[in-house]
């Protein structure tokens, strides 16, 4: 299994795509100036308590107020709430917590208004992005994430991820996490700690812990709400968490983020720096991986398959709908029965990758072609979940019902990725120009841009359909003005361009 990450910088965000075996699986965007990450922790100051709800609203300097409900508060908050009087009136300045004396764990059947009051200040941390009309979802046990292990304040549990499944592997890193671990903090082994020594477990443990308390210096002379600490860019966020050693390949087409994804690689994979380049081509990088196009092919309502099946996914407010049809592929199979449990797999693979693509979140149904034999519904369960294996979002998929729906929760944090990919048409009267109207702009076009132009390369990105109308023949519209004006016009069709959507470049030598 082959990986790659393509970043496409632009002035004002950042584009990343995952690619498995040169297949989009993931894509995620970093605008400038986003405050409200997961991961992101901010002292905020505590707005109405609502003890129907059990929960209260919290102003972290979103248009919204966030939720932060009593089960978010986590065992020790009274400890948080001491911690932070103390560390604000500058009474304590030993930020790691070896003398610090901690409070009663709270009743987890308790009553938030015994807990928190109105105008108070409490650090609290993003779990879930705003989405919609809601603003972010809160918590207030705090943890602060590394490359091998989670740090987590105020607790004293060390546990594995349910991942690794070796006991003896399981009881060796629990064991070296306690032998570390500094007073008043717990400790939560990630995945990947798996076979790892304790030198390197020890070094992303104290890489935490110095963001910890960078983060407690600045709580004594901050205004609330502000954050505090905010989670790594999206670029090492997603290194830090899927990094290993399928990766083949990391281009970017900005040279500074180049110089700190080696930087940041240095610290958490060596072996690895070397694999990261600098994009050169005159091609734009995504359209170079062949990332646009997916694009266009994987966010629609219909998302086609091999063999002629395809999908239909339909939203709604409470849940997402997936349709499975076997559309007019040839039957080469024994039976319906094999036919249905052919397609079923097929889907199954595409299903799971559309939800880690779409960013897909809450309860999602999936009605696979119906299929007689128990076993068949068994192995496509199991085919299921062995896709879903490689999504790091929590999820849980429940086995096929009697009518052969599937049906798959799916932890939200961020807003589902939405991607248009139905253009407008160009024309009011519903018909696209022929591409012989179009050509007149654009040559009156290139005769304007020879004009006032002195280089000799000039390049014409356009839509792809143009591009191969211009193309068409020996004697091409491309060779007639090449003809005309001496120049050699190289022709780049842009699977993101729109169909009277051109431009032309000029190339230096």
């Amino acid at each position: 299994m082959k990986t790659e990450l393509i970043i496409r910088s632009n002035s004002s965000d950042i584009d990343f795509a995952l690619l498995r075996d040169g297949k989009l699986i993931e894509l995620n965007n970093e605008t400038t100036g986003n405050k409200f990450s997961v991961g992101d922790i901010f002292l905020a100051k505590i707005g109405k308590v609502l003890t129907g709800l059990n929960a209260a609203f919290v102003n972290v300097g979103y248009p919204k107020d966030g939720f932060l409900h009593y089960h978010d508060l986590g065992a020790q908050v009274n400890s948080l709430n001491t911690f932070i009087k103390k560390v604000s009136t500058g009474k304590y300045k030993e930020f790691t917590l070896k003398n610090f004396r901690k409070e009663v764990d709270i009743n987890k059947d308790g009553s938030i208004k015994d807990v928190l009051k109105t105008g108070q200040n409490l650090l609290v941390q993003i779990v879930k992005e705003p989405i919609s009309t809601k603003g972010p979802r809160l918590s207030s046990e705090l943890s602060i994430a590394g490359r091998y292990l989670v740090l987590v304040p105020f607790s004293n549990r060390v546990s594995v991820s349910q991942k690794i499944e070796d006991p003896k592997e399981k009881e060796r890193l629990k064991r070296l996490a306690k032998s570390i671990k500094p007073k008043g903090f717990g400790v939560i082994l990630r995945t990947v700690a798996e076979g790892k020594k304790v030198a390197e477990l020890d070094k992303d443990l104290q890489n935490s812990l110095e963001r910890w308390v960078t983060m407690c210096k600045r709580i004594a002379n901050t205004n609330t709400p502000t954050k505090i600490l905010g989670e790594l860019n999206r670029a090492s966020s997603i290194l830090r968490d899927v990094m290993n050693d399928s990766f083949t390949n990391i281009i970017t087409n900005d040279e500074t983020l180049k110089v700190e994804i080696q930087e940041y690689l240095q610290e958490i994979y060596p072996e690895k720096e070397k694999i990261v380049k600098l994009h050169k081509s005159e091609v734009p990088i995504f359209e170079k991986y062949g990332i646009e196009r997916q694009i266009k092919t994987s966010f629609g309502k219909t998302v086609s398959m091999s063999r002629g099946a395809y999908l239909v996914i339909e939203h709604t407010e409470a849940l997402h709908v997936i349709d499975v049809n076997s559309g007019n592929r040839s039957n080469k199979a024994g039976s319906q029965e094999d036919t249905a449990l052919e397609v079923n797999l097929i889907s199954a693979t595409e299903i799971a990758r559309q939800l880690q693509l779409r960013d897909m979140g809450g309860i999602i149904v999936v009605d696979f072609i119906d299929m007689h034999k128990a076993e068949n519904r068994n192995k496509l369960y199991q085919h299921l979940k062995e896709q879903m294996a490689l999504d790091r979002t929590k999820h849980k998929i429940l086995p096929p019902s009697k009518f052969g729906l599937i049906q798959i929760t799916r932890q939200r944090v961020r807003p589902e990725l939405s991607i248009k990919t139905m253009e407008a048409n160009p024309n009011k009267n519903g018909e696209v120009e022929a591409p012989i109207v179009l050509l007149d702009k654009i040559e009156a076009d290139l005769e304007k841009f020879i004009s006032n132009t002195k280089n000799k390369k000039i390049q014409l990105h356009l839509h792809p359909f143009i591009a191969a109308y211009l193309l068409k023949g020996v004697n091409s519209i491309r060779f007639k003005w090449y003809l005309k004006h001496k120049k050699w016009i190289t022709i780049i069709p842009r699977d993101a361009y729109t169909y009277l959507h051109y431009r032309f470049k000029s190339v230096k030598e």
